[in-house]
This record gives C-alpha cells, structure tokens and sequence, in this order.
C-alpha cells in the first residue's frame, strides 16, 4: 500500500512564515499552491505545508527523523536558527525542537530507534 503524507501547519503571518520556514528547511518551497499556501518535499510521497490559517496557528508539534541529525541541526543553525530545546531520551534519541512565529514546533530526530 502506498502512502502519501502531507503534515500541515497553520500559521498566522504567511509571508513571514514562508521566510521561517525556507530557513529552517534550507530551501523555497517546492511548489506553491496559491498566495496562502506552500509545499515542501522532505521525501519521496512526504511533504510538510505552511497554510494561513490564524484562527488555527501555534498548535502543530510535527517530528522528522532524519539520518544526518547533526549536520541536520547544524545547518539550520548556520541560517540563523536554533532550537528552543533539546533533548535525549534514555534509548539515545536524540531531538531538537524549534518553534516557528506562532508557536508551532518542528522537531528533528536522530540516532538509535
């Protein structure tokens, strides 16, 4: 069975989100669905979105578990961004969290699962 999986985020200031974002994800998106919303593939069938949404902004907590944890982390940090919190959890799992304008978190895992 094939799954596709598209995590939405709401935010409250869309050009400012769409800035937070392309820092965070290093890149523009991959397409832009209309002047509300935009798309980024973080894999093949997966992809997160930012759509202006204010009424619903601050309360998305989505998780990517990434291979490159560490360079992962560092880059964002390179453009500007660091996380709110980091943790690790007693089976090695490691996570940075960080949070967009509105509050919404974003978090990156990494290590043994």
């Amino acid at each position: 069975m094939a799954v596709d999986l598209f995590a939405g985020i709401p935010v409250s200031d869309y050009p400012a989100a769409l800035a937070w974002y392309e820092r965070l994800l290093g890149s523009p998106p991959t397409f832009v669905v209309s002047d509300t919303e935009a798309v980024w593939e973080i894999a093949e069938h997966r992809s997160v979105y930012i759509e202006h949404l204010p009424e619903h902004a601050g309360h998305a907590m989505h998780t990517l578990f990434v291979d490159d944890f560490d360079d992962r982390v560092a880059g964002i940090a390179g453009r500007g961004l660091e996380p709110t919190k980091r943790e690790t959890y007693s089976n090695g799992v490691r996570k940075a969290t960080f949070r967009d304008p509105d509050g919404n978190e974003i978090g990156f895992g990494g290590g043994p699962l």
